[in-house]
């Protein structure tokens, strides 16, 4: 039997055993805490995606977000047989052909990126004013024009950014490889820095299609469409391949100054009525009428209309619903009612003539 002095001992060996092993349960425990929290706050961690920047006038990435924030500058460019080919038809984020005396000319919106040169620059006409003018005081880059034109454009909301205004300063210089009056170029780059302080970007000029969303149901596969502009045969042909239209100009591949095919993912055949103004045409931009969207290989039927020239084109489908664009480049022919012809898939466009 133990005595009394013995039995001491036993209890505080016992209590310092459920001590230690209390003590060990509890940092058993508390390390057990530790990686439960650190796993569920792994586990909770999100990732921030940022959102994508895109040009305003292309709807796709932008290449640099700097540029994000200056006006659109629209260069006037020959299409003279003679100023073949040109510079900065594939860099423009919007084309415009538009007929003049017996030939077309482009007004050629670069935003979103530039041509140093670009060119053959060519005279400014009446029609550019309305046509233009909700690129929100676009830079216009002309060669100049009489003076009518010449006054009407610098009353106008354009930023005058003729060979008279820029010169030098704007990377102005005739190119020895042509003839004038086909051979004066410039540098979008040296444009850009003559914008006044105040200037702004654009605004949208189109819807875009959003990733997945795919053109309506009313739509039709396209092989290609022809058109007669004055002077010049042009056709739009969807490249399978390259997921892109590309042009002809007189059943010629229509090619730049790096011999690429001119291309678009989007092709705006919008007809109007042209007027005159002395021996030069003039088309009618404000009101409404037919237009044939193409975009994705499809077309799309539809009207487009517009009341005010400040704010862009308005395009719907023959439901009434927003006709909406691939993002990226687009070019839109101006032309006369009834000078389109639609080629449906599969058709040999050499069986098709031009209207």
């Amino acid at each position: 039997m133990l005595n009394r002095h013995t039995q001491k001992l036993v209890a505080l060996f016992a209590a310092g055993v459920i001590v230690a092993s209390c003590s060990g349960s509890s940092d058993s425990s508390s390390s057990q805490s530790v990686e439960t929290t650190a796993a569920s706050v792994e586990e909770t961690t999100t990732t921030t995606t940022i959102p994508i920047v895109r040009a305003p006038l292309t709807g796709a990435q932008a290449p640099d977000e700097t540029v994000i924030g200056r006006p659109a500058m629209v260069v006037k460019i020959d299409n003279h047989p003679k100023a073949r080919p040109q510079w900065g038809l594939n860099q423009a984020d919007i084309v415009f052909e538009e007929n003049v005396e017996q030939l077309t000319r482009f007004a050629a919106v670069f935003q979103s990126q530039g041509s140093d040169p670009v060119g053959p620059i060519r005279s400014g006409r009446l029609q550019d004013i309305d046509l233009l003018a909700s690129l929100n005081a676009p830079l216009f880059v002309w060669s100049g024009g009489n003076a009518k034109v010449t006054s009407e454009i610098r009353n106008s909301t354009m930023i005058d950014l003729s060979h008279s205004a820029a010169n030098e300063a704007g990377g102005f210089r005739r190119e020895s490889s042509r003839v004038a009056p086909h051979n004066l170029v410039a540098e979008t780059s040296k444009l850009w820095t003559l914008a006044p302080a105040d200037a702004k970007p654009p605004v949208p000029q189109f819807e875009y299609r959003a990733d997945g969303e795919t053109v309506p149901s009313g739509s039709k596969p396209s092989g290609a469409v022809k058109i007669s502009m004055d002077g010049v045969d042009v056709m739009w042909e969807w490249s399978p391949e390259n997921l892109t239209f590309v042009r002809s100009q007189d059943d010629k591949p229509h090619v730049d100054m790096d011999d690429v095919r001119v291309n678009a993912p989007n092709v705006i055949v919008m007809s109007v009525v042209y007027g005159k103004s002395g021996s030069s045409p003039v088309a009618k931009t404000i009101g409404s009428g037919e237009v044939w969207v193409y975009t994705a290989g499809a077309l799309i039927q539809g009207s487009w209309e517009r009341t005010d020239p400040l704010k862009p084109y308005v395009f719907k489908d023959t439901k009434g619903a927003v006709i909406k664009l691939t993002p990226g480049r687009t070019w839109v022919e101006v032309i006369r009612a009834k000078s389109a012809v639609h080629i449906p898939e599969g058709i040999d466009t050499a069986s098709v003539p031009y209207p």
